[in-house]
């Protein structure tokens, strides 16, 4: 007689499966994966670098112009107070290493991720095939980033900026693919009547009134890179991450707390200002637009 079947009999190795491709991926890929990390370390360094050879004082009197150019003068006031707290607090440095890891992860992010949204707005097959990917991207846990970004690339600000990459890209690709598809069939019929290509159509016409979509998604992108760099300091990112963690190693609620402090006004100085680039009105008529591009009067 035939024994019962039990439920604990039942299994898929699915992480017996990830191991192997996992260890695949090592033997096969190396050369690709040192040429990633070799090329992330240099944005990121660069961009480092660049930040910390600005004076201190110069480089935080920039950025008060520009929140209270983009802003207002009373956001201005706020980023002079954050200055402040920030130099107060001996914290400069350590957010200086987490801006240039938000904005280098950030751009590699958008250089991705805005060109697959607008591969996604015009084909359907491709945003059929990158939707369920982008829903499994957007529901991982973010520690669970860590491990592949760890195994390949080991401890650093390396794989700290690739996982924040991954970890950031979808809204930038979403936003773009919807942004793109909301412009009105008659903007596009008018540029298509003015005589657009398809390259002049998407360049001057669906790009530039999806603007403010795109720019959503670049704000979100930004934010999200920044919650991530936090938890990415567990794999040695370094930055206001590193002091927060530092803080709950030692049970120091003082030094946590001033490294979330940093954290929370440098993600509200990007806020802002990111998301003034996007509600900024156009100036011209998409019209007298196109007439200038094409040369027609």
């Amino acid at each position: 007689m035939a024994s019962e079947f039990s439920i604990t009999d039942f299994h898929i190795p699915i992480g017996e499966w990830v191991s192997a491709a996992v260890d695949w991926i090592q033997d096969n890929f190396t050369g690709v994966l040192d040429g990633i990390s070799d090329a992330i370390k240099f944005i990121v360094d660069n961009f480092e670098d660049g930040l910390l050879g600005i004076p201190p004082v110069l480089l935080a009197l920039i950025i008060i112009l520009i929140a209270a150019w983009r802003v207002s003068w009373r956001f201005g006031i706020f980023a002079f107070v954050s200055m402040a707290l920030i130099f107060g607090m001996g914290i400069w440095d350590e957010t200086i290493s987490t801006l240039a890891l938000v904005i280098g992860s950030s751009v590699l992010a958008l250089v991705i991720g805005i060109p697959i949204g607008i591969a996604m707005a015009r084909k359907d097959m491709v945003e059929a095939v990158v939707r369920p990917v982008l829903d499994f991207m957007q529901t991982m846990p973010p520690f669970v980033y860590l491990i592949p970004a760890a195994i390949f690339f080991g401890l650093g600000k390396v794989p700290g900026a690739i996982a924040t990459l991954v970890f950031a890209m979808p809204p930038a690709v979403r936003l773009t693919n919807l942004g793109i598809r909301q412009v009105s069939e008659e903007h596009v019929e008018a540029g298509r009547a003015f005589g657009c290509t398809d390259r002049q159509l998407l360049l001057k016409v669906q790009l530039p009134l999806a603007m403010p979509s795109i720019m959503a998604g670049v704000n979100q992108t930004i934010m999200l890179a920044l919650s991530m760099v936090v938890i990415a300091s567990m794999i040695g990112a370094g930055g206001l991450g590193n002091t927060v963690l530092t803080g709950i190693q030692r049970l120091d609620v003082g030094l946590g707390f001033e490294g979330g402090l940093g954290v929370v006004l440098l993600a509200i100085l990007l806020d802002r200002i990111t998301q003034s680039v996007g509600t900024r009105k156009p100036g011209v008529s998409l019209r007298m637009r196109l007439k200038k591009v094409l040369g027609k009067g």
